[in-house]
């Protein structure tokens, strides 16, 4: 087991180049198998949930390979069209692919996707929508088995809720479908915007993709093409809080400001002095850091939930009380009570997280039990006294490539260690 070493109280200085968008890589890479020709994703961080998604792809009949963040995908012979139980388990994202199967091959099996435990994330509305676009679906013992015997044809779908799941399903499945697919209600992410621009990139007719009505025009072939995945808006967040708990500066590169609109002006409340610039985000957080009012994670362009986590870690150490709601995950405060064993001062019920600032955070062995979750114990190891252990790394490994040496690069005492 693999745990990262933190010796805390260093101030961080210096550049970090920001990573491929592990959200929109995934979907890219399930879109990949809607492709005739070869597709070459560049900007794609090394991460093990990449890696999972390049096992389903070689599973269904592709031939994929990664190497020097670039994934080469080439899906001329997709021969397949079940995924595995255990390609599935090891993360939530891999139902993404039942569109892009669906669309690619008219069947599909497979059973209900893995990942952190977050709550309660129903596939309800990716069944509902693809019903409409003519899927039959029988569920057996976990196992989804969907076919369309007359083709996909396109539909008017209105989601109940903006999902990002659904949304990228949809345009999946609809990109080869008969006909015109309308979403409404759709969800705005700016991963959404990079699906979309994608599969245009490889043939597709898609409109309104990054607004709540998205159209798709079905089209008989899709080929392939080069394209560079978006860069990590989280991992920007992440490192953004990493400055302002070690009252560090940075300067991000490869960071686009333009998808953290939500997020910039709370590290401001905060205290940090932030500066945009084309593909960079600089911080300074040199002053105490302050409390912020209530922060309330919603649907993009509201406040990310996936930023919640690290956001939390750096406000436990800002002067007074901030309050955090959570509207989106049922199971999103497990980190709390890790941060708490480092003396920080956090009052959870329910959707609310009471945070009072503290003036010291303490090294303690701590455990992560999800991605972002473990990201804010790194950044609390960051400024504690003495020495942290992040166990179950594991789940850091989902979404941030190589973090101990991106942190390392810029005056953080962290390593990777087997225990």
């Amino acid at each position: 087991m693999q745990k990262l070493v933190i010796r805390g109280e260093k101030r961080l200085n210096g550049e970090i180049t920001v990573q491929g968008a592990k959200n929109s890589a995934l979907a890219l890479l399930a879109g990949c198998t809607l492709c005739s020709g070869e597709v070459l994703l560049k900007n794609c961080p090394a991460l093990s949930d990449v890696f999972a998604a390049c096992r389903i792809l070689n599973r269904l009949g592709c031939k994929s390979r990664y190497y020097d963040n670039c994934v080469q995908v080439n899906a001329g012979a997709v021969s397949e069209c079940a995924v595995p139980e255990d390609l599935m388990r090891e993360m939530r994202s891999s139902i993404v692919f039942l569109g892009a199967v669906l669309g690619r091959k008219g069947q599909c099996e497979l059973s209900y996707p893995g990942g952190c435990e977050l709550g309660p994330r129903p596939i309800d509305m990716h069944l509902s929508a693809l019903e409409q676009m003519g899927v039959r679906i029988n569920e057996e013992y976990g196992v989804l088995c969907c076919e369309c015997p007359y083709g996909l044809h396109g539909a008017k779908i209105s989601l109940g809720f903006p999902s990002v799941g659904a949304t990228e399903n949809i345009m999946l499945a609809a990109a080869l479908a008969k006909g015109e697919t309308v979403i409404h209600n759709a969800a705005r992410e700016p991963e959404i915007t990079d699906l979309g621009n994608f599969l245009n990139c490889c043939g597709a007719r898609i409109s309104g993709h990054g607004t709540s009505t998205v159209v798709i025009s079905g089209v008989e072939k899709l080929h392939g093409c080069e394209y560079e995945v978006m860069p990590d808006r989280i991992v920007s967040a992440t490192f953004m809080a990493a400055a302002a708990i070690t009252g560090g500066e940075l300067d991000l590169r490869n960071a686009r400001a333009c998808d953290l609109e939500a997020v910039i002006p709370v590290f401001e409340q905060m205290g940090c002095q932030v500066f945009t610039y084309d593909a960079r985000i600089y911080i300074n957080a040199k002053r105490p850091l302050k409390a912020v009012r209530t922060i309330r994670t919603l649907p993009y362009p509201g406040f990310p939930t996936d930023a919640q986590a690290v956001v939390m870690a750096a406000l436990t150490k800002a002067k007074g009380t901030s309050v955090i709601i959570e509207n989106i995950f049922s199971s999103r405060y497990r980190h709390v009570d890790e941060l708490v064993r480092m003396g920080a001062d956090i009052k959870t019920e329910g959707k609310v997280a009471v945070i009072e600032g503290v003036k010291k955070l303490y090294g303690a062995r701590v455990r992560a039990s999800d991605l972002r979750g473990g990201a804010a114990l790194v950044l609390a190891g960051l400024a504690a006294q003495g020495e942290t252990e992040v166990e179950k790394v594991c789940y850091i490994d989902r979404g941030y490539d190589n973090i101990e040496k991106c942190l390392r690069e810029v005056g953080a005492d962290i390593c990777r260690k087997t225990s």
